[in-house]
């Protein structure tokens, strides 16, 4: 069976976010520690650990997986906020273990201009201590990023170098298909034009392919899961807005490729999308991306 899961809202308490995600037709979850807008968190003492194990229990609902917050900035030259991200992540981590969950996505930050030789040691020894200071079940997976204002990890190979350097068995990656469209990483076979989809675009003279690209840097074995989302924007735009499965620029064709080879089918995709009605993931959305991986 294909895990399928959606981020929805953790308000009550995680049990009440697997009983929401089981709501939707969801067989696994994404959720946030707390609000993913400000710094502070709920002792992790307080947390009601044993609703959240009956809740997946009950439900099935598993894994869950824990979205840190958006404020984070490992590459910041502010010292201030780099604490303030390292303390939190090192929260989400004790929270992932708790919650015997499948790991948390980290969007690292962004080397704001300064490129990423500038920054790359420090985040090295950022995510060294972090992993070091935490759980040793709890896993920490790097996110690929759409590219917009110097954020790291879109390009692949600094996944690459950043999981050879820092060489823990529990740092990982989660891959975004919102993400990799805007990177300018086509989801299709090689040859296929990824802005087929969108009138306004001509095709790209040259285009990566995330499979090919995957293969070549070896990053298959460290895949944990996917962020499943269309895109608003276009192809190789650096802009990450995403769209409900279907309604964006990228070909569902070629959504439906990446998400049917060998390699992905055992992981779980997570939908991270607006909504019918903006309120995020829903059933529709739900339905959408079981029938595009057989699983309706």
């Amino acid at each position: 069976m294909r895990k399928i899961g959606a981020h929805v809202s953790a308000a009550g308490g995680p049990h009440r976010a697997v009983e929401r995600a089981k709501d939707i037709g969801c067989n696994c979850v994404q959720v946030f520690s707390g609000s993913p807008r400000v710094w502070r968190r709920k002792p992790i003492e307080q947390i009601d650990f044993d609703a959240a194990a009956s809740a997946v229990e009950t439900t099935g609902v598993s894994p869950i997986v824990t979205h840190s917050l958006y404020l984070i900035n490992l590459a910041s030259e502010d010292p201030d906020l780099v604490r303030k991200s390292r303390d939190v992540l090192v929260y989400d981590m004790q929270f992932d273990a708790a919650i015997g969950g499948g790991g948390i996505v980290v969007h690292l930050g962004s080397h704001q201009r300064r490129g990423w030789d500038a920054v790359k040691d420090a985040v090295v020894r950022l995510v060294s201590e972090i992993i070091e200071a935490s759980p040793p079940e709890a896993h920490f997976l790097i996110e690929n990023s759409a590219g917009q204002s110097g954020k790291l990890s879109s390009d692949l190979a600094e996944i690459r170098w950043l999981l050879d350097t820092v060489a823990a068995p529990n740092l990982k990656w989660c891959f975004d298909t919102c993400h990799a469209h805007a990177a300018g990483y086509a989801l299709g076979a090689p040859g296929s034009n990824p802005a087929r989809n969108d009138p306004d675009a001509s095709a790209p003279t040259e285009v990566r392919y995330a499979i090919d690209e995957i293969d070549r840097l070896e990053l298959w074995d460290d895949l944990t899961c996917i962020h499943v989302n269309d895109s608003r924007d276009p192809f190789d735009s650096g802009r990450d807005r995403h769209d409900n499965i279907g309604e964006g620029l990228i070909p569902p064709d070629d959504m439906a490729h990446f998400l049917n080879i060998p390699q992905v089918l055992d992981l779980p995709c997570f939908l991270e999308v607006p909504g019918l009605d903006g309120d995020g993931p829903d059933a529709e959305n739900v339905r959408r991306l079981a029938a595009i991986v057989g699983a309706s």
